[in-house]
């Protein structure tokens, strides 16, 4: 349902109407699942609720609700997700359940001065990147990643801000080791939350109230005799000390890590004050994530100042006009822009124990055969992929850094 059909269904309905809060919080989940959003955020403002989605990782207006039935709107999301609606001065969080093989969501809410915001995650509807070759990663990243995952121990993380892919990447790991060898492995996780069920796989998810922590529940998962770990996310020194004990003790460890590229990992890591020979030895690979917009192969058109943009020569860079193909946006989809630490590298390795800075371990890196994803990104320029403006958007200013001398 494109946005000018909604705000007409929308209009259409009475805001003082017994209804209205249901109908409108259906017709605006509905439009966002048939767009393809990850996120919807309903936002109090002086005159109502507003209400955006982010569709390929660009948040964008849809409608405005009236003022007076705004609350309601929040309310109805919170019985949706079984929250308890007469708490309006703290934080929440939910799922909206829906019937098997629909797109799972989550409702998160916040105070604010103007009232309760609400923010709802889709996840990612069920058949999509299921395996690594769905994923679109870079041909020398995919076989790297694929052969990491037939090791018996280490640790493999997958890195990026958020909203790059580090989640659906991780589901798609642990689908393609219970394919492999389906019932020869025992296979357990810890999230927070479970975004999706992954058939073969023992799913746990931590829940503070009851005391299952990461670290309490990853101390205990360890008995259970896994052979595979995967942990949502590693955010603090505890539950990365673990998942490193792990890896170095017989178990193949997945897990995710909030970090701009794939050298941070290790200098996070570092910060965090874990041991460098631990980093150094638990690590099997670490894979670093950005998502750019793909342009649309519909209207997208060359553009003789496109370099200007990025301030490095281009020869056949393009830029994105819009049709309504791709609903005038002039992009449609996105593509990964991935690099692949070489963890076995000699050099790497001597860096680590080193504590070698981000800027000298990603020089080392490069010569170790590293390709960063600023060199990713121009290469999707020249091939017309993406744009320079899209490059700017998802990776900022700035330029690949030198290879060592």
């Amino acid at each position: 349902m494109p946005v000018d059909a909604l705000n007409d269904t929308l209009a259409q309905l009475d805001p003082a109407g017994g209804r209205y809060a249901t109908d409108a919080v259906d017709c605006v989940l509905a439009a966002a699942k048939e767009i393809g959003a990850s996120d919807v955020h309903w936002q109090p403002i002086a005159d109502g609720l507003e209400v955006r989605w982010r569709v390929d990782g660009v948040l964008q207006p849809v409608a405005t609700i009236p003022a007076r039935p705004g609350p309601n709107v929040i309310a109805r999301l919170k019985v949706m997700a079984e929250l308890l609606t007469y708490r309006t001065d703290i934080p929440q969080e939910g799922r909206i359940r829906g019937a098997p093989g629909e797109v799972e969501m989550r409702l998160s809410t916040f105070p604010t001065v103007l009232g309760e915001k609400a923010v709802v995650r889709l996840f990612m509807a069920p058949g999509r990147f299921l395996r690594l070759a769905d994923l679109g990663l870079p041909l020398d990243v995919a076989d790297g990643l694929s052969a990491a995952l037939e090791e018996t121990s280490g640790a493999i993380v997958v890195a990026g801000p958020a909203g790059s892919g580090k989640t659906t990447t991780l589901y798609a790991c642990l689908r393609e080791l219970a394919a492999r060898r389906p019932g020869e492995r025992s296979l357990a996780t810890l999230e927070d939350p479970v975004e999706a069920i992954v058939p073969g796989v023992a799913q746990s998810q931590v829940n503070p109230a009851a005391g299952l922590t990461l670290e309490i529940g990853l101390k205990s998962l360890l008995r259970q005799d896994p052979e595979v770990l995967a942990i949502g996310e590693v955010r603090d020194r505890s539950t990365a000390e673990i998942a490193l004990q792990a890896a170095l003790t017989g178990h193949l460890t997945l897990t995710t890590f909030h970090a701009g590229g794939a050298c941070e990992v290790i200098g996070r890591l570092l910060d965090m004050g874990i041991e460098p020979y631990a980093v150094r030895s638990g690590l099997r690979a670490v894979i670093a994530l950005r998502l750019v917009r793909r342009l649309c192969p519909a209207c997208a058109e060359p553009s003789a100042r496109a370099e200007d943009l990025l301030g490095l020569p281009l020869s056949h860079a393009k830029i994105p006009r819009g049709c309504d193909q791709c609903r005038h946006t002039g992009y449609s989809g996105r593509i990964p822009l991935a690099e692949r630490l070489p963890a076995d590298s000699e050099q790497i390795g001597r860096a680590i124990l080193d504590r070698a800075d981000v800027r000298r371990l990603e020089s080392i890196a490069m010569d170790s055969g590293m390709i960063h994803r600023w060199r990713r990104a121009l290469l999707a320029v020249e091939a017309g992929v993406t744009s320079p403006a899209e490059v700017r958007r998802s990776l900022g200013l700035g330029t690949p850094p030198a290879p060592a001398d």
